[in-house]
């Protein structure tokens, strides 16, 4: 019965840090908006409008099209995994 009650507890603990994750996740996204400069320049791509956004491990690249008034996300990637 134990094992039970620890696997439940266990569970919800992964789903609300997954959650939070991807609230986090979500609002630095977001914040682009305001800031897409504020990120390094990519160095998986030779160009000044595509940006590393380095969230908790995980690689978020993202371009920048000013003529369009837009950001579009290219990848994401755990660091460790490349």
């Amino acid at each position: 019965m134990n094992s039970k009650k620890y696997y439940l507890i266990s569970h919800l603990t992964v789903k609300n840090r997954a959650i939070l994750f991807k609230k986090q996740l979500d609002l630095a996204i977001g914040n682009l908006v305001y800031f897409p400069y504020k990120y390094r320049q990519s160095i998986h791509y030779n160009d000044k409008e595509v940006r590393d956004l380095i969230f908790k491990g995980y690689t978020i690249i993202y371009r920048i099209d000013i003529s369009k008034d837009q950001i579009a996300i290219v990848d994401i990637f755990k660091w460790a995994d490349r």
